[in-house]
This record gives C-alpha cells, structure tokens and sequence, in this order.
C-alpha cells in the first residue's frame, strides 16, 4: 500500500503524477504543520521505509521499479515542498518543475534510475530530480518571482 501511494500509483494516465499529487496533498493537509526537525525526521524516515517497501514490492512483482509505485515522488515532493514559500503559486510551479525533471532524468538521474535496480534506486532518483528542482527553484526565489 505505502509503495503504490495508497493507491494513487494505480490511477492512469502518469501514476508519478498522480502520485505527486497526493504527496502534495498530504503536505498540505500533514507535512507542513510540523516544526522543521518534524520534517527533518518525516523525510529520513520516509526515505528509508521507501527503499524498504520498494524493494520488497518490487521483488515481490518482478519488476525492480514498477511505474505504479509512487512512495518516491511523494517523499521527494515534500522535500521541494519544504524550501518553497508557501504560496499555492510557488507550489504549483515547484509540482511542474519536479515532474518535469522527475519525467526528463537528467544525468546523473539516468545513469542510476538504470543501474540501481532496487528500492534505494527508486528512492533514490526521485530525490536527485528533487535536488535539480530545487536549484531551479532557488533561482527563481532568489529573482523574486514568487513575491
């Protein structure tokens, strides 16, 4: 259940949208209530039980990265989320620019969404195209457009 979004990862078209969609979701309405060492904690301890639940979903269905499981772009969204401002506009375009990076895989997100097969590398490429998010993002904070 984690694994697939609690559902969300079975919705059609782009279960990874859909899935970043709930993760947004649940920032709202959970995530973004707790105090930054709240937030802290939430993120390293959902990134582990992610590798965990990826993994053994994965095995257990033959496939290491099944399109369905979208634990990953829930975690990775709350991490943008995190250093957003928090406006629905900010957080809209941070949605866009994750999927974007998150559906594009720039290197190195290519490099180990092909060589990790396990649920680390499912995790792990969510929170890479995280990280480019947020550069971009930081940019455009930085030129004021969210003010």
């Amino acid at each position: 259940m984690v694994a697939f979004g609690f559902g969300a990862g079975l919705l059609k078209p782009a279960p990874g949208t859909w899935g970043t969609l709930l993760g947004w979701l649940l920032w709202v309405a959970v995530v973004s209530r707790l105090s930054d060492d709240g937030i802290a904690l939430v993120l390293a301890a959902s990134f582990a039980y992610g590798c965990w639940a990826c993994h053994r979903t994965g095995r257990e269905l033959g496939r290491a990265d099944d399109g369905g499981m979208v634990w990953d772009e829930i975690v990775a969204i709350w991490l943008v989320l995190w250093f957003m401002p928090d406006s629905l506009i900010a957080q809209a375009v941070a949605f866009v620019v994750f999927r974007f990076f998150d559906i594009i895989k720039p290197p190195p997100i290519a490099y180990f969404d092909a060589r990790l097969k396990n649920g680390f590398g499912v995790m792990w490429d969510d929170i890479l195209a995280a990280g480019y998010s947020l550069l971009v993002l930081a940019i455009l904070v930085r030129l004021g457009v969210f003010n």
